[in-house]
Parts: structure tokens; C-alpha cells; sequence
């Protein structure tokens, strides 16, 4: 399946809250969410009523999408949390924040998911001192996320550590921005994650 590459606003506006997805536009007047809060579409007005099936359909793609995964990456990550020990869907959560396309976002380095995603591919990162161009690189408690150089740091790095308080670092995570590096302080806890997901349906939905 090919990844999504249309207008991302109007994946917010589909399912119905914020995603963001597309940085600083998510947070300010202009948000498509909050300018048209209805779904795309010629019968947008029409809300029909939801099957059980739809609304846990609706929860899975929330939470896919939030991440940018197409359906196979997604479900194998479920079907890895299922595998561990614990809560399926607090495992699932936790797998997919510990991404290091998601750690760069989450630190500041980046506005968005997406360009956090190019800018591993294009090894601006090293983990524990080596570079990594692997977005779903799994980190873990201890690594050391930071810039592999220092040199001409891409102005949309700086940008996005400057504004960095707007968003907040995550409890988890410890960002050092004089030094350009951050700190998996421990594995992020479904507390920590402050997304109006139910993770229940989305296990309902994989186990029938």
C-alpha cells in the first residue's frame, strides 16, 4: 500500500481531530479542524449512524494515521505488542512512541512527524553515537538521540527547538537543546500519552 501523499488536513478533518500533522498550522486560527469542522466530501452534513465495526475501523485509522503508517506497517506493530508481556494496546502505544522518527518529533527536532521521517532517512541523527536512517529504529531506556553534525544545522531544526516550549518535551524524554541531543529518559507509559485514543477498540477490531 502506498503512503498517503494528498492534502494531510484533510485526513484531521476525516476523522474528526487534530492529528498533527502539519507543525505550526496544527496549533494556530488556520487549522483546518478548527475552520471546517466537518468531513470532506459532497455530504459532509450527513452523519450517519456508525456500526460497531466502523467505529473501531474509525479508532484504528486515528491512531495509524497519527503515526503515518500504511496498514501492514500498523499491524505488525500490533501484532508484536500482542506478543509482549502486559496490556496489548499500552504495549502497541508504546512501541510506536519508542519510533525514532517519533523521538525526533517528540524532542523538538522537527515539526512534524513526516519531516522528522526525512530527516533520519537523510542520517541528520545518530543513536549512542552511530548514525541511524532507519525511522522504525526501535529505541529503548538509555539511548542518546543527537544531531550527527553540528555544522550548517538545517534551519528547520532550529526553528523548531526555538518553539519547542509551545508543545512540551514529554516526561520520558530529556532534550538537551544547547547540546542538540536528547535522553530516553524510560519507556514511555500509556500516561504519557495524551491522545483521545481507546485502544480497547482498536484491539476488538484486529481480534475478530
Amino acid at each position: 500500500m502506498a503512503r498517503y501523499s494528498g492534502p494531510v488536513c484533510r485526513l484531521c478533518r476525516r476523522e474528526g481531530m487534530k492529528l498533527f500533522l502539519k507543525g505550526d498550522r496544527c496549533y494556530s486560527d488556520k487549522c483546518a479542524v478548527e475552520k471546517r469542522p466537518t468531513i470532506p466530501g459532497q455530504h459532509a452534513k450527513l452523519k450517519p449512524k456508525q456500526s460497531d465495526y466502523a467505529i473501531r475501523l474509525r479508532e484504528k485509522q486515528r491512531l495509524r494515521k497519527i503515526y503515518g503508517l500504511n496498514e501492514k506497517q500498523f499491524r505488525n506493530y500490533f501484532f508484536l505488542a500482542d506478543k509482549m508481556q502486559g496490556i496489548t494496546g499500552h504495549n502497541l502505544f508504546s512501541l510506536l512512541e519508542r519510533r525514532l522518527d517519533n523521538v525526533v518529533y517528540r524532542l523538538g527536532f522537527c515539526d512534524s512527524r513526516a519531516q522528522s521521517r526525512q530527516l533520519v532517512r537523510h542520517a541528520y541523527f545518530q543513536v549512542n553515537g552511530k548514525k541511524v536512517n532507519i525511522p522504525s529504529y526501535i529505541v529503548k531506556k538509555g539511548d542518546i538521540i543527537n544531531l550527527a553534525s553540528k555544522e550548517n544545522i538545517p534551519v528547520i531544526i532550529t526553528q523548531s527547538l526555538e518553539a519547542v516550549v509551545r508543545r512540551g518535551v514529554p516526561e520520558w524524554l530529556e532534550l538537551n537543546v544547547e547540546d542538540y541531543k536528547g535522553v530516553i529518559r524510560q519507556n514511555p507509559e500509556r500516561l504519557h500519552i495524551s491522545y483521545p485514543i481507546q485502544e480497547q477498540f482498536i484491539v476488538e477490531f484486529y481480534s475478530k
